[in-house]
């Protein structure tokens, strides 16, 4: 499947997605928990959408899961709110109707679908005080989340301004996530916050030997790059909250972690997804870098004596429509890493097995973080559409965006101040 059709799936495909997500959840509920169940199932729901906002409401539903737990164990500080609830609260109906609440916001084709799952969530738990509470405990934070990201820019028209000169030609598609650098962060100061270096000098040894690496490995007829790099370039031509959520959630489940734990890591990971799409788009628009299919078709103007003009490259699929640097997959991917090191302290996991829409068939796997964030670079090396140079900064800002949202959010508070 090639990535742009992700966002264009029929309403067909996308109901037959939801119903056997939905129904997979529910029959995993036994080996995993009502965090991992209902991570599943939004992921199914957002999928059909564009990545970034898809990855919006991906946090929207783990925040208001943390903060709906949160408020019965109270171990951690509050993402936004901290309601009232007993202890005995039920942490299942708790964060199922938090989840639910989000989600039936999102599409009315989509919320018939999350109103029948979430009444065949709640009704394998049995009737008592605590799961009524722990509904109306969920349906009230999901309310406060929805209310406080209301206007948080995601809805701004898009007003960004080609480049170009009165009368000239340029490719008319309207690009992605131009509006990201100005959606209120999740857990950042702001946007700029994390904004890297400017790109290196064209006229440099180093963008030499990037342009010419991707000259020879990144183009869709490429004679060196081995079977196995093609593989993996279009595995992770993947995009949006299913090429991260699932990691995060075997994560979880290899640990068998506690439902307001399990919260709490999920919900760092979709914030910090999150925060790293708008630090990545705010990087994107500011440097407005030019991506290799335009380089290389234009490798005789860069003022580079290395570098030559291929009129006919291209890359293995189309390409993103945003600018190159930095490299946003390189971005998320680290951010996912960043977490992970910064909430278990260490490089080594439990073994993750992913599979993916755009290779089918194919399942990657991994035990070391650095493993995992190199892979996603090399392949969007591979697949032709970021310079190693960009990987490299990409993969050092997701991590520090990753480290920073475990340090400064969702705190566990001292024993005794509960």
């Amino acid at each position: 499947m090639r990535a742009s059709t992700i966002h264009t799936m029929s309403r067909s495909m996308t109901a037959a997605l939801i119903g056997a997500s939905l129904a997979a959840g529910i029959a995993a509920s036994a080996r995993a928990n009502v965090i991992t169940d209902w991570d599943e199932k939004a992921v199914a729901i957002v999928t059909p959408m564009p990545p970034y906002p898809a990855q919006r409401w991906m946090g929207m539903v783990h925040v208001a899961m943390f903060d709906a737990t949160n408020s019965i164990a109270r171990r951690y500080r509050p993402y936004l709110v901290q309601l009232p609830a007993a202890p005995t609260t039920s942490k299942e109906a708790a964060a199922a109707a938090a989840a639910a609440t989000i989600l039936t916001t999102i599409d009315p084709k989509t919320a018939g679908e999350i109103k029948a799952a979430i009444a065949t969530y709640l009704a394998s738990i049995p009737d008592s005080e605590a799961k009524s509470d722990g509904v109306k405990l969920g349906e009230a934070v999901a309310a406060k989340v929805l209310e406080a990201r209301a206007n948080d820019g995601s809805d701004a028209p898009d007003d960004y301004r080609p480049r170009t000169t009165p009368g000239v030609y340029i490719p008319t598609p309207i690009t992605a996530g131009s509006t990201w650098p100005s959606l209120k962060p999740f857990a950042i100061t702001k946007a700029s916050q994390f904004r890297p270096q400017p790109p290196i000098a064209l006229n440099s040894e180093t963008w030499a030997n990037d342009f010419n690496e991707l000259c020879d490995y990144g183009g869709k007829t490429s004679a060196k790059r081995s079977a196995q790099q093609t593989e993996t370039a279009r595995f992770w031509l993947m995009v949006g909250p299913q090429a991260y959520h699932p990691f995060a959630r075997q994560l979880v489940m290899a640990k068998q972690m506690s439902v307001e734990d399990s919260a709490r890591f999920m919900a760092l990971v979709a914030v910090g997804l999150n925060d790293g799409l708008i630090a990545l788009f705010e990087a994107k628009y500011h440097y407005n870098f030019w991506r290799p299919i335009t380089a290389i078709r234009n490798g005789d103007i860069d003022d580079n004596p290395a570098t030559e003009r291929q009129a006919t490259w291209q890359p293995i699929d189309n390409t993103p429509m945003h600018p190159e640097y930095p490299c946003a997959h390189c971005v998320l991917s680290s951010s996912v890493a960043g977490v992970v090191k910064a909430a278990f302290g260490t490089e080594d996991i439990p073994e993750i097995a992913v599979s993916s829409a755009t290779a089918p068939g194919v399942t990657h796997r991994w035990t070391n973080l650095t493993v995992f964030a190199d892979e996603v670079a090399n392949a969007r090396i591979w697949a032709g559409f970021h310079y190693r140079f960009s990987t490299q900064v990409g993969k050092d800002m997701g991590r520090q965006i990753g480290e920073y949202v475990v340090k400064n959010v969702m705190q566990p508070v001292a024993t005794g101040s509960q």
